[in-house]
């Protein structure tokens, strides 16, 4: 009976060993987690806000760390520029051009386009944009990153 009860009495230590481990896990995981508001889910874009970047600007309205895996960018690229060079990701991208004419690179192909004009590249396969306007290219960038 002694056995029994000693028995009984580590087990049910053990539970709550476990049950406090999971609290404070609880705790840490809530802590890392952004808490949303309306506050900060309406984002206005604002130039002075925006990352200088070697041909434009880039402005992140979302980001990884705040989205449940989404980004949402917006590039500004200046005339006969691009961001880089043509290149692939196992990430798929979607482009939508707000102003200015881009010129799209997908899979050694090209194709040239204005505003309202949408772009989407699979996954691993090889991309690019520039701008082949006389004014900035303005557009968005909706990607799925990979934690």
């Amino acid at each position: 009976m002694k056995l029994a009860a000693t028995i009984t009495i580590t087990i049910l230590g053990l539970f709550a060993q476990q049950a406090v481990q999971a609290q404070e896990v609880k705790k840490e995981t809530a802590s890392t987690e952004p808490k949303y508001t309306i506050e900060n889910c309406v984002n206005r874009f604002e130039l002075d806000k925006a990352t200088k970047t070697k041909v434009g600007y880039q402005y992140w309205f979302a980001d990884k760390n705040f989205t449940q895996e989404n980004t949402l960018k917006m590039s500004i690229v200046e005339p006969g520029k691009s961001t880089h060079a043509p290149h692939h990701h196992v990430e798929e991208e979607f482009f939508y051009i707000l102003e200015g004419t881009a010129q799209f690179y997908l899979d050694g192909k090209t194709v040239t386009a204005g505003p309202n004009t949408s772009f989407y590249c699979p996954s691993n396969m090889e991309h690019g944009i520039s701008n082949v306007g006389k004014t900035d290219l303005k557009y968005l960038v909706i990607k799925k990153d990979l934690k």
